[in-house]
């Protein structure tokens, strides 16, 4: 009897002992923002990683192909952390890019030389704004930390992406979109919608073809343009 007794008390140690971490992976599932997010953010470089792939490949510019190689290894590095950031928070994510960026690449491998170089640096132009759009949302709205935290991360090396996107279009005579892509929160990112969300009037950040800035963001001409 007194062994039964004694596995009991265990048995009632190991639930008390497991009700706190109950409790605390309870509380940090994150939000729909946070996963949202982490969703959209994997999408894009999953994007960005094929289309700097096709950069190599098919870019007739010397600055198209450097540019694509940047891409293909900074996307990759941020990939890792949100791989292993999503793996943490139990958030599945897409094994594809959305069904707009997966029309970009397929208009890109049908294009060749100065007519690829062109439309290229137009798709990574509009997808580079909405990517830094999204990471400002996150970075005002989001609830769970290590989420803000890869956001935060990755805004300067957008940031960047795009200021070499706009002197390269400048080269190139490509337009550029008339919107903020500052690297810092500002209100046009608390008035984007949420990243990933499906929607036909905001696809996922990095696979749109328009040059429209995104509502809320029109107050400031695009960096760089001097």
């Amino acid at each position: 009897m007194l062994g039964i007794k004694r596995l009991g008390l265990l048995a009632a140690l190991v639930v008390v002992g497991l009700a706190p971490a109950a409790a605390a992976q309870a509380a940090a599932q994150p939000s729909t923002q946070d996963t949202q997010y982490l969703q959209a953010v994997h999408q894009v470089n999953l994007f960005e990683i094929t289309a700097g792939n096709l950069a190599q490949q098919k870019g007739q510019n010397q600055q198209v192909k450097d540019l694509g190689k940047m891409f293909v290894t900074d996307h990759t590095q941020l990939d890792q952390t949100v791989q292993s950031t999503a793996q943490q928070l139990n958030v599945q994510l897409p094994a594809d890019p959305t069904a707009d960026q997966q029309k970009v690449l397929d208009k890109l491998n049908n294009l060749n030389g100065a007519e690829f170089d062109k439309a290229w640096v137009t798709a990574q132009l509009a997808g580079h704004v909405q990517a830094i759009q999204a990471t400002q949302t996150e970075i005002s709205q989001g609830s769970e930390q290590s989420v803000v935290q890869l956001a935060q991360d990755a805004l300067p090396v957008l940031q960047a992406h795009y200021d070499a996107l706009v002197a390269l279009a400048q080269t190139l005579g490509v337009p550029v979109p008339q919107t903020s892509a500052s690297g810092t929160p500002g209100p046009g990112g608390t008035t984007s919608p949420a990243p990933g969300g499906g929607g036909t009037e905001s696809p996922a950040p990095g696979g749109t073809e328009t040059e429209e800035p995104a509502p809320g963001t029109t107050e400031s001409p695009a960096p760089a343009q001097s």
